[in-house]
């Protein structure tokens, strides 16, 4: 491969919202500054987004965040900072019109949720690998394997779900830098509810492929989550 090859081959970066308040988690403390073997939840996570070949990461914190930018990430020298925003979707936009500066449209970008530090290097891998390899955005996702209820009115079951077809998704979502910021701005724009990645570059009808993940990358949504994911670090080590 020729010198002019590589340089003009895209580049692969990471998105990290952390500016959320998790709620569901605690009142007061934040999940993604939990200690597991004595690093946070979010050093974690970066440190498993850094197994592949990124060019950089960006950080999505809150205005009151004064932990972040203290912690001692792997790769540091790859490190972006930015503020974070309202929802979810907001973070994301801050950090995909940050990178803009840096990067090009046809970069990709890989959002991972700061609370999910148990990704396999194999996922990662394979993800990466299925975008690139079909030049399409791509997600983590895992068949659902239990029954679903549909529940209208208090606790009383009106029918059970059809689950042949349904995936759980998971992150990280991967897209190209530009295509992804123009399918959020347009949803936002359009009041559609953005609960993913995916959902703002469905709403704008690009593809989007699942590609089979673990059900090990946990994201750590409630207190036993935590407990959970000590475990399952504890195994993978």
């Amino acid at each position: 491969m020729s010198q002019l090859t590589r340089q003009t081959l895209p580049k692969l970066w990471a998105i990290i919202p952390a500016a959320g308040s998790g709620s569901r988690f605690s009142k007061t403390e934040l999940k993604q500054y939990q200690m597991i073997q004595e690093r946070t939840v979010l050093e974690h996570t970066v440190a498993r987004l850094n197994q592949l070949p990124l060019t950089g990461y960006v950080l999505a914190i809150g205005a009151q965040d004064d932990v972040a930018k203290t912690l001692p990430f792997t790769n540091p020298d790859k490190a972006h900072f930015c503020a974070g925003g309202a929802e979810r979707v907001n973070s994301v936009l801050n950090a995909l019109e940050y990178l803009s500066d840096l990067a090009s449209e046809e970069d990709w970008v890989l959002v991972h949720d700061a609370a999910r530090p148990c990704v396999s290097q194999s996922s990662l891998h394979d993800l990466v690998h299925q975008a690139t390899a079909t030049d399409q955005a791509a997600i983590l996702a895992i068949p659902v394997r239990d029954t679903l209820k549909r529940v209208l009115h208090g606790h009383d079951i009106a029918t059970t779900v059809d689950r042949s077809t349904l995936w759980q998704a998971q992150t990280p979502q991967m897209a190209k830098l530009g295509q992804l910021k123009r399918a959020i701005q347009q949803a936002l724009t359009d009041g559609a509810t953005i609960t993913d990645e995916a959902s703002a570059l469905e709403h704008v009808g690009e593809a989007v492929q699942v590609v089979p993940g673990r059900s090990d990358n946990l994201k750590i949504t409630y207190p036993d989550d935590l407990e959970l994911a000590k475990l399952i670090l504890a195994v993978q080590a």
